[in-house]
């Protein structure tokens, strides 16, 4: 049987080596955090679709897929992503927000009703305008991920309460996250909704 992310607060994400196709891994940390323990999803992008999909499975021979994310419209910065179960069932729902994230980028989290329940956002806004200054700069903007900028969110409830965040390692040949969630003591959020907009933080930016 899968694990199921509702059972734990913390994770690590990491991203596979892949040409043309992103693939994701989570695993719960074991020994303080610092190595990977017991296997929950893996996650994969599917390639040449108009509006992004990406599947999460219980593993990557991709036998029995646990949730889905969605996009509901093609090409659109502020379109809205669901996260469904393999069956249809709503998870929640991801967008963009569009006017903020021109500064840091920033994502809304809704519940399976619908109901907005926290924002995702990067945490430092210093941080988020020099990456995108980089990014301007002739011949480091093409070796930009490489550089050991930060790139860490925190989740916040309606409010401003913290109730989590992602945390990119440095100096990783992969892209390598945690995402703790352990400020959310009353579940707030759906780990499952939490994996889902970890994996799109990275696919949908192309990090």
């Amino acid at each position: 049987m899968p694990i199921n992310p509702n059972d734990h607060d913390v994770f690590l994400l990491r991203q596979r080596f892949r040409p043309v196709i992103n693939q994701y891994e989570f695993h719960v940390p074991s020994n303080g955090g610092t190595q990977l323990g017991d296997f929950i999803c893996f996650a994969e992008q599917k390639r040449f679709k108009f509006k992004e999909d990406i599947r999460f499975y219980a593993d990557d021979s991709k036998q029995l897929e646990v949730m889905r994310l969605k996009a509901r419209q093609r090409f659109d910065p502020m379109a809205r992503y669901d996260v469904t179960s393999p069956n249809g069932e709503r998870i929640g729902q991801i967008q963009k927000l569009f006017g903020q994230s021109l500064l840091r980028s920033s994502y809304a989290l809704y519940d399976a009703n619908g109901n907005e329940v926290a924002q995702a956002r990067e945490r430092s806004l210093g941080v988020a305008l020099f990456r995108r200054a980089v990014d301007f700069i002739p011949y480091v903007d093409m070796v930009s991920d490489w550089l050991p900028i930060p790139y860490h969110f925190e989740f916040l409830a309606p409010g401003g309460i913290l109730l989590g965040t992602n945390t990119r390692h440095a100096f990783k040949l992969r892209d390598t996250y945690t995402i703790d969630m352990s400020p959310d003591a009353d579940r707030r959020l759906d780990r499952r909704l939490v994996l889902a907009i970890a994996v799109g933080m990275d696919a949908l930016q192309a990090r």
